[in-house]
């Protein structure tokens, strides 16, 4: 069957990485995407490397799958031009230029939506499109740190770290390609479309649900506490013979079943710890004496015990690990698809199942321009000669 997003095309105004990321996710399931990138240069992220797949960035060609490339100066009046006629033609517009500077052009929502009602507009920023901040630029590692995350990442007496992917990039993503599908359902119901207003730092911010709860409730400013939960206990990896391997505790039954599969009778019949509030107040206590224990045994005989026992448990894996774990390729997470210039490419699948109408990866990552001509002839209707004579002019 079709995919959700079939007939929904997306004119694609974004680069790096929450505009595309978003994009990716709306072409996944359907949408017809046409980014459109500068001429001799395109995304700032091909350029980031090594390493290189060829001429192409693995990292561009991680969040661009299912897109066509168009190289466009939108800048100049013909460039402009054949821009306006592809917004004409589209039902969602997603940008993630720094507030103000598509008004100059009249490519903001307010220039386009009178003349365009349908069009859904998606901006994506650091901080969003109003407020004293709005124009100040966004980037990942400034907003997990404005954002509080860093605060709370980390060794307690150490440094503040940042995660290990662009977190804050990516749900800024995930929340625009939301907050777009959403816009889509409405116009179903009003006829008109809207303008989505994403900011990096409200999305940050969002991911911080029983943190901020912690302090609306208690006042209390959380802290880092390295791999400790703040109001779970034990919640948190612990180094075994060969490896580490992470505990999640959640329940007070878990802990007398999890006490019982680790030989650990004693301290389950001990009412000091017989309730996780009793070991989040013992924490310093407890945690040395599983600390001891989980060093006797490997991580395949602490995993083999505690799943057996119903304790919900697993390894801390590296990347290479994870990818050659049999579940992920069962659930179709890692993807091949034959790439324009470098052959069959493995590319991340998708995490969203959907019974009746699912996506897929039916593309891979678009090469630089190498759907102009295709797009600029078959949806706009110029020739040959029309074509010849904007790449001359360095408009195309």
């Amino acid at each position: 069957m079709s995919a959700p997003l079939d007939g929904i095309t997306v004119l694609d105004l974004t680069r790096v990485l929450s505009g595309p990321y978003c994009t990716m996710l709306l072409a996944d399931m359907g949408a017809r995407v046409i980014k459109i990138e500068r001429p001799g240069a395109g995304d700032d992220t091909r350029a980031w490397g090594p390493p290189f797949l060829g001429a192409e960035s693995a990292y561009f060609l991680s969040i661009n799958r299912n897109k066509e490339s168009v190289t466009l100066d939108f800048k100049r009046p013909e460039g402009r031009a054949l821009l306006d006629r592809l917004v004409a033609k589209s039902d969602v517009l997603v940008e993630n230029f720094r507030p103000g500077t598509l008004t100059k052009l009249g490519l903001d929502y307010e220039g386009l939506s009178g003349k365009f009602p349908r069009l859904v507009y998606c901006s994506i920023s650091g901080f969003g499109q109003t407020g004293p901040r709005s124009k100040e630029a966004g980037y990942d590692a400034v907003m997990q740190g404005e954002g509080g995350l860093m605060s709370i990442t980390g060794s307690a007496d150490g440094p503040p770290y940042r995660l290990g992917v662009a977190i804050a990039d990516i749900v800024t993503g995930m929340f625009a390609a939301q907050g777009i599908a959403l816009a889509l359902f409405a116009r179903e119901r009003t006829g008109r479309g809207q303008h989505v207003d994403i900011g990096m730092l409200d999305s940050v911010a969002a991911l911080l649900t029983y943190q901020a709860a912690i302090y609306f409730t208690s006042g209390v400013v959380p802290k880092r506490m390295g791999n400790r939960h703040p109001t779970i206990v034990p919640y948190q990896p612990f180094p075994a013979s060969d490896g580490d391997v992470v505990l999640a505790v959640g329940n007070d039954d878990q802990w007398r079943r999890f006490c019982a599969a680790a030989g650990l009778d004693a301290l389950g019949a001990d009412e000091r710890y017989a309730t996780n509030r009793a070991r989040v107040a013992r924490y310093d206590e407890l945690v040395p004496i599983l600390e001891r224990r989980f060093r006797e045994l490997t991580r395949a005989e602490w995993i083999a015990r505690l799943s057996a026992a119903g304790v919900p448990c697993g390894s801390v894996r590296d990347i290479g690990e994870v990818f050659a774990d049999p579940q992920l390729g069962a659930r179709g997470m890692i993807a091949g698809v034959e790439h324009a210039t470098l052959g069959t490419l493995r590319l991340l699948g998708l995490p969203m199942k959907l019974s009746m109408t699912p996506g897929a990866v039916r593309t891979a990552p678009p090469t630089l321009g190498q759907h102009t001509a295709a797009v600029l002839t078959r949806d706009l209707g110029l020739s040959e000669t029309d074509l010849g004579r904007l790449a001359s002019q360095h408009v195309i």
